[in-house]
């Protein structure tokens, strides 16, 4: 790739945050799919207060989004990023010396701050305060990197619990973010000229929105909304739906594991397009697979293997338009100010969904619960229509 203006080839870039999204995402949102147990089992902690803590971290993320976002419009994303890494490598050796329950969920709202400040959106902020208008393949590149995450940290999670317990693995990853994430980003992302602003400007200047864009911003934000919850009602509940369908608990992982790869996949033939097409196409696909691959599910077809690798790819191919649609709907200066605002409803949506989703299996069993996934999926078709009319 070229080089950009400060000397550095994009692809150094896009690597080393690559690299750095891989490990903030198992340091934080992944985290627990494998600690959660052991941690239970040692500590004797509810299940339920241990995972809480992710919901938590989730919320102060959405909570802190809009000032990130601003921040790196006015700053570019370098310091940001390399304050995540600190703040997350804090918040790793807090987790793992907790003594007590209340101390392990207090380290989440570190993490939460973690998790704000380094995960997509700050990422997709700083790749559209560095290039601009031609951000957009940076964005999808850096997705292709993202979907590796869970791949790489689930194993890396399982060696080092099995070798030096949950604590030692939570120390570990403090260790990662200080000696790989914080370098990566001192070394490789280019520092930009702040963007000066007057007295009283506040932290977000030249944000503005006419009429049809706040329609727009607006409408856009009800599609984060609901592809958050979306993606996190199935994330936490998809082994206790599967499984409600008759599939064995071996069979369901298995599943399961399916959709890595299906994003992964998505996303290359998204790269491989070269952005020939308007983002919102690609929202369009997003949402048709993410609808479709659920409405297989909750049809009981026996098609588990294809409805998720359709849930998969729509998903793959989700977070690409998160970070595009914005850039193509408002233009790259108001860019990272916008994504930092875009980003605190997904958020609050994916720390929420996990509980509404516990509800409404306990109540109505999974079949009422499939049912809410495919009312919220198709909902969502309807939001991406009608960004179709306020663009």
């Amino acid at each position: 790739m070229t080089p950009d203006p400060r000397g550095r080839s994009r692809l150094a870039v896009i690597s080393a945050l690559g690299v750095f999204e891989i490990l903030s995402w198992g340091s934080s949102f992944y985290l627990l799919a494998v600690l959660a147990g052991p941690i239970a089992a040692e500590t004797g902690w509810p299940t339920v207060w241990i995972i809480g803590g992710l919901s938590l971290g989730l919320l102060v993320a959405g909570l802190v989004s809009p000032r990130v976002g601003a921040r790196i419009g006015r700053r570019g994303g370098r310091p940001v990023l390399a304050f995540s890494a600190l703040v997350m490598a804090a918040g790793l050796v807090l987790l793992g010396l907790a003594p007590a329950l209340p101390v392990f969920v207090g380290a989440w709202i570190l993490l939460g701050l973690g998790m704000g400040t380094g995960l997509y959106d700050p990422a997709f902020a700083t790749l559209g305060r560095l290039y601009g208008a031609e951000a957009r393949p940076a964005i999808t590149t850096l997705t292709l990197w993202g979907g590796f995450a869970s791949t790489v940290s689930w194993p890396l999670s399982a060696f080092l619990v099995q070798h030096g317990g949950w604590r030692g693995a939570c120390f570990t990853y403090a260790g990662l973010q200080l000696a790989v994430s914080l370098p990566l980003v001192l070394l490789a992302v280019p520092a930009v000229p702040p963007v000066e602003t007057g007295p009283g400007a506040g932290l977000a200047p030249g944000i503005a929105l006419a009429p049809a864009e706040r329609r727009a911003f607006l409408t856009f934000a009800g599609v984060l909304i609901l592809g958050g919850t979306v993606m996190s009602l199935l994330s936490v509940h998809l082994l206790s739906l599967l499984q409600a369908r008759g599939v064995a608990l071996a069979a369901a992982v298995s599943f399961g594991a399916l959709i890595g790869p299906a994003q992964v996949a998505a996303r290359v033939v998204e790269m491989a397009g070269r952005g020939r097409h308007h983002p919102l196409w690609t929202l369009t696909a997003a949402m048709s697979l993410v609808a479709l691959g659920i409405a297989l599910l909750a049809a009981g077809l026996p098609a588990v293997a294809l409805a998720l690798m359709l849930y998969g790819a729509g998903n793959g191919i989700y977070s690409i338009a998160r970070g595009t649609v914005p850039l193509a709907l408002f233009g790259p200066e108001r860019y990272a100010a916008l994504v930092g605002r875009l980003a605190r409803p997904g958020l609050v949506a994916q720390a929420l969904a996990p509980t509404l989703g516990a509800v409404v299996l306990a109540r109505g069993g999974p079949d009422a619960l499939f049912g809410l996934l495919v009312v919220l999926a198709l909902a969502n078709l309807g939001l991406v229509g009608l960004l179709w009319r306020a663009r």
